[in-house]
């Protein structure tokens, strides 16, 4: 199984348009040690041949262009892609416009929660995602789902889950408690490889990781997971966002309850942060919190890395 991660940056990417922390300056002065990323995606395939993407950034035109794999090849029709379904673990709109690149009459299979299926029904803007060609494909939880489109078995499965997040911001409902979340608006999701069994896991929103997500994460080969703070206060104490980790619906790296701990006896072979958001000083490849996580096992990742299982 190959896996690229297409964009490893949280919401707005890095650096942020309008961001001028002394990160996203000191990527825009191009300092060593710090390398640009677009938003949250990544790429998996059985064959090197068809592709499934984990999330649509809005960035996906860019990633296409950078990454050779997902290009039309010079044997294919005029109209071609590698790309044959798309699975999406919320609603963000850092996880669902990208969606809108992949127009021009093009089949591909969408599968998500019910939830989150519901905000694409729920937008008339993706109908330009002809229903004759594009297909939406409900989850069930906890069952690995073969992954087909456009006519094609990509020789992959997907198993989704629940985990504890928060509802897309866009979507929030400040008089509701927990603003609206409900069970299905964050998944994880584990990729495994029909023909080997061999498997990863992709979270890049998760907001508490509890006993059941530890257990089930247990002795994993790789995953991807949720990077977006190093610490609870990081975006006030920088005066980016009056929000904690905890109100923006992300574990953070630290503190007790962060995923280093969390982590730490689940005997997990490799482990990639991403989703990671401008204000996280991991993001300098010299900084004492990128020593701190590295000593902890963990990478930080960026655009274009390339894993095979």
């Amino acid at each position: 199984m190959f896996i690229k991660i297409l964009g490893a940056g949280a919401g707005g990417g890095f650096p942020q348009w309008n961001c001028n922390c002394a990160n996203c300056r000191a990527v825009r002065e191009g300092k060593p040690g710090f390398s640009p990323r677009t938003q949250s995606s990544l790429a998996v395939s059985a064959d090197g041949v068809t592709f499934a993407l984990l999330n649509a950034s809005p960035d996906l035109r860019q990633q296409i262009a950078a990454a050779p794999q997902l290009s039309p090849g010079p044997s294919d029709g005029l109209r071609a892609s590698p790309i044959k379904s798309v699975v999406l673990t919320n609603g963000d709109v850092d996880h669902v416009a990208g969606l809108l690149n992949l127009r021009e009459a093009q089949a591909f299979s969408i599968y998500s929660s019910a939830r989150i299926l519901n905000v694409l029904a729920g937008n008339r803007i993706f109908d330009i995602l002809v229903p004759e060609l594009v297909t939406r494909i409900e989850f069930p939880f906890d069952e690995a789902i073969p992954l087909q489109g456009a006519g094609v078995d990509l020789g992959l499965a997907v198993r989704a889950f629940p985990v504890h997040g928060k509802i897309a911001l866009w979507l929030e409902d400040k008089s509701a408690a927990d603003f609206g979340t409900r069970v299905g608006d964050t998944l994880g999701v584990e990729i495994i490889e029909t023909a080997t069994g061999k498997s990863c896991f992709y979270i890049p929103g998760c907001a508490e990781i509890d006993d059941a997500l530890k257990a089930r994460l247990k002795g994993a080969s790789l995953v991807f997971f949720d990077g977006t703070l190093f610490h609870e206060n990081e975006m006030i104490e920088q005066g980016l966002l009056g929000k904690t980790g905890s109100r923006m619906g992300h574990v953070n790296m630290t503190g007790e309850n962060g995923s280093m701990a969390a982590f730490e006896n689940l005997d997990v072979a490799r482990k990639i942060y991403v989703h990671i958001n401008n204000s996280n000083p991991t993001l300098d490849a010299a900084s004492k919190e990128r020593r701190i996580v590295n000593d902890a096992g963990w990478e930080i990742g960026e655009d274009g890395m390339e894993v095979t299982l």
